[in-house]
């Protein structure tokens, strides 16, 4: 019995000594999707022996991070020469001790699977929250069309050809896009989790201004880090998505499993998606983008329940809360009707109080007219009737009860 004894006790003091275990979050994400087009704007790039180097802000700083990287659609493998991140000021000069060598398995470098994401080595470096940062990747052969994030609402810099991981260099070329970039995940000691803004254009923050961090769940990002609330926001949105139909990227319903399930930490989810399923379902027909062909099968408002409750189910089923947003006005867009209004009033009656979200906010009414809610309020949009202005998506960030988010 003495032995037993010693044993146990050893075993206590063996656990209570046991180092803290990681918490890792999604403190910045970017939903990749496949090239949008072949010609025209939309375009997806393609890049061979350049260094690409982006601007992203994290919401949750922490003491260790790791990057990943995606060629979820690439046309085969992706090779990345070397890369590194390193923290910047509000001027885009680097802070110093904050940069890292990005490694993968020890490597300097990774050859990325056709279809696979593929995340860096761990890199232990102090960031605060809503710290700044610069990625850089060097991709000595040629990419192919890129797995894109079209709406970058920041900068990308493409280098002259060579290594310039590391070095200055003055920029070729210019964008606002994300390539082969998805997600920052921080180890972070006080994290309460990741909560993931799932949405289309409006919450990817088309009508923001570049480079500002204006989109709404920015706004939200700032409230809950001055609240000493301790959330990461992932924003997980992509512009033109809908919930049952693909084109501009997946489908909410498909790609939630690698957008959202597959992000650290995921405690809640805020869904404000919609409106382009029943615009371009119940729309009149619109001039087509060049080299993209958008499928719109003859959906129902009853549809589109069906699919918002198969996304709530999939999330409960991994421990998430699904909070929902009735879908927003946008009376005065291009492809606004009477019947679409119909079928927006229908299914918002069923989120407002079909119970089945954990919680509803009201990003609909933040952004509408108080004279006419089937549109949104002068100077909340970007002069088209459906995008937020940086008035407006700070008024839709502002209206979000932070009491929501609840600590284990």
């Amino acid at each position: 019995m003495f032995v037993r004894t010693v044993m146990l006790a050893g075993a206590a003091l063996a656990l209570s000594a046991a180092p803290a275990q990681a918490k890792w979050v999604a403190s910045w994400t970017a939903s990749p999707h496949a090239p949008l087009g072949t010609e025209g704007w939309m375009a997806a790039a393609s890049y061979e022996n350049v260094t690409i180097s982006q601007i992203l802000r994290i919401s949750e700083g922490g003491g260790k991070v790791r990057v990943r990287f995606s060629n979820r659609y690439g046309p085969a493998p992706l090779q990345i020469g070397a890369a590194r991140v390193v923290q910047i000021g509000d001027t885009g000069q680097e802070i110093a001790g904050t940069s890292r060598t990005l490694t993968f398995g020890g490597e300097p470098g990774a050859v990325i699977p056709r279809g696979a994401p593929f995340v860096s080595d761990e890199v232990q470096v102090d960031l605060p929250d809503l710290a700044r940062l610069k990625v850089e990747i060097y991709v000595p052969t040629a990419t192919g069309p890129c797995t894109c994030h079209l709406t970058g609402v920041d900068e990308l810099a493409v280098s002259p050809p060579g290594n310039f991981v590391g070095k200055p260099f003055e920029p070729v070329s210019k964008a606002q896009y994300r390539a082969f970039l998805s997600a920052v995940e921080v180890d972070s000691p006080d994290a309460l989790g990741t909560i993931v803004t799932y949405g289309d254009s409006i919450t990817d923050g088309v009508g923001a201004t570049p480079g500002a961090n204006r989109r709404w769940p920015d706004i939200l990002a700032n409230r809950l880090q001055a609240a000493g609330q301790e959330w990461a926001i992932a924003n997980a949105a992509i512009s033109g998505n809908r919930v049952l139909s693909p084109g501009m990227g997946e489908s909410a319903l498909a790609r939630f499993d690698e957008d959202v399930l597959s992000l650290p930490g995921a405690r809640y989810m805020i869904v404000f998606v919609g409106v382009n399923d029943i615009g371009n379902r119940f729309g009149p027909p619109r001039g087509g983008i060049p080299g993209l062909t958008l499928d719109q099968p003859p959906i129902t408002a009853q549809q589109m329940i069906a699919g918002y409750k198969q996304l709530i189910a999939r999330a409960h089923d991994k421990g998430i809360k699904v909070i929902g947003s009735p879908i927003g006005p946008y009376k005065g867009a291009g492809y606004w009707t009477e019947e679409g209004e119909a079928a927006r009033q229908e299914i918002n009656e069923w989120i407002l109080n079909g119970g089945a979200f954990d919680a509803i906010v009201r990003l609909d009414t933040a952004f509408a007219d108080p004279a006419d809610p089937a549109k949104m309020r002068d100077g909340y949009h970007m002069g088209d009737f459906l995008h937020g202005s940086d008035a407006g998506l700070k008024a839709v960030g502002d209206s979000i009860d932070l009491t929501l988010f609840e600590a284990d």
